[in-house]
């Protein structure tokens, strides 16, 4: 795991963990809504997390808890009936929610990229891939057609395609998932960006070729610098990559921290019972792997109190009648739990 493991941040009564090292990314307090007839679903309430110059965050939590949202509020990409309600998101202190659509151009693909979990739903069937990344060079860059080639065959070399010269003229059905995924991965680095969100990038693709995408990446951030917010519901993945990890839970974060104190003391009983839930080195087949009682609250019909109260093993009264704060549990820690007195967690067994 690349995650240090150090406390020499802190948080604050908002729930943010104060920077050991540069700020990149501030999202603070952000409220996302989607308004249907069946009223408004709270798709993200809340959240506020930040993202270090150069430095890997996750965020992790099971499908629907608002992640992909949140990627989008990043982008302003909230698909509608969604709208930002309320928040911030700063990139190098600039407030990109104050921005217009104009200005938000400018921003995406070249400060910030984004690459998706299924390449075939972002690239056009109809162009070679060195044309659809030439395009993308020149969106954010005055080079000349013939400069924008070389640029995009080069590109197509440092994501370890083989033979990108050839590649670069073939189409996208024409390639392996993984080699698509490498193709998006070289037009979000056309612009060199500061932030590269990648939101499940390795679902659809089998666990060898998983490897080799996020070894790829890490090589890339270390090269280039770049910070990566790394969406995911694969804990085993973030384990071996983030180095800080936000943990979301039907809306909103429920624990932060560095990697390795969250993989190794979890302090939300959230964060607890999906730890419990990955697969074990030298599990036989017999044993059953352990699961989060319940299922994901009902987005228009949220629980009083706790959103994960239904569902906890050590829920106590106060859990069913007042939702938690995100807090300073110990420095460089942060968790969203009643139950979470003098920096340890209700549940004590170790993951």
């Amino acid at each position: 795991m690349s995650g240090s493991g150090d406390a020499g941040g802190r948080a604050t009564a908002s729930g943010t963990v104060t920077a050991r090292g540069e700020i990149l990314l501030e999202v603070r307090d952000l409220h996302v809504h989607f308004f249907t007839e069946s009223g408004a679903v709270r798709a993200v309430d809340g959240v506020t997390f930040q993202v270090e110059r150069g430095r890997t965050l996750g965020l992790v939590g099971e499908s629907g808890c608002g992640k992909s949202v949140t990627a989008l509020s990043i982008l302003g990409l909230v698909p509608r009936p969604g709208r930002i309600v309320g928040g911030s998101v700063k990139l190098e202190g600039r407030d990109l929610l104050a921005l217009g659509e104009r200005e938000m151009r400018g921003v995406r693909g070249s400060r910030i990229a984004m690459i998706f979990q299924e390449p075939m739903t972002s690239l056009n069937p109809v162009y070679a891939v060195g044309s659809q990344i030439s395009e993308a060079i020149r969106a954010h860059r005055r080079v000349s057609k013939g400069e924008a080639r070389d640029r995009a065959i080069d590109l197509l070399r440092r994501v370890k395609i083989p033979v990108p010269e050839r590649r670069a003229r073939e189409y996208p059905h024409q390639m392996s998932g993984g080699m698509r995924q490498r193709v998006m991965i070289a037009m979000a680095l056309a612009a060199s960006p500061s932030l590269l969100i990648a939101d499940e990038p390795t679902t659809a693709l089998d666990v060898t070729i998983q490897a080799q995408i996020m070894d790829l990446l890490q090589e890339l951030q270390a090269e280039l610098g770049m910070s990566i917010l790394l969406i995911t519901h694969n804990l085993a993945l973030v384990a071996e990559v983030a180095d800080d990890i936000a943990v979301m839970y039907a809306s909103k974060i429920v624990e932060q921290g560095p990697a390795r104190e969250v993989f190794t003391s979890p302090l939300h009983p959230y964060t607890h019972g999906l730890l419990h839930s990955i697969p074990r080195p030298g599990m036989s087949r017999k044993e059953k792997l352990r699961v989060i009682p319940g299922a994901v609250p009902n987005p228009l019909a949220f629980p009083s109190g706790c959103k994960f109260h239904p569902r906890c093993p050590a829920r106590e009264g106060l859990c069913e009648s007042s939702e938690p704060e995100l807090l300073e549990a110990r420095p460089g820690r942060a968790a969203a739990c009643h139950l979470v007195r003098d920096g340890v967690g209700p549940l004590k067994e170790t993951p």
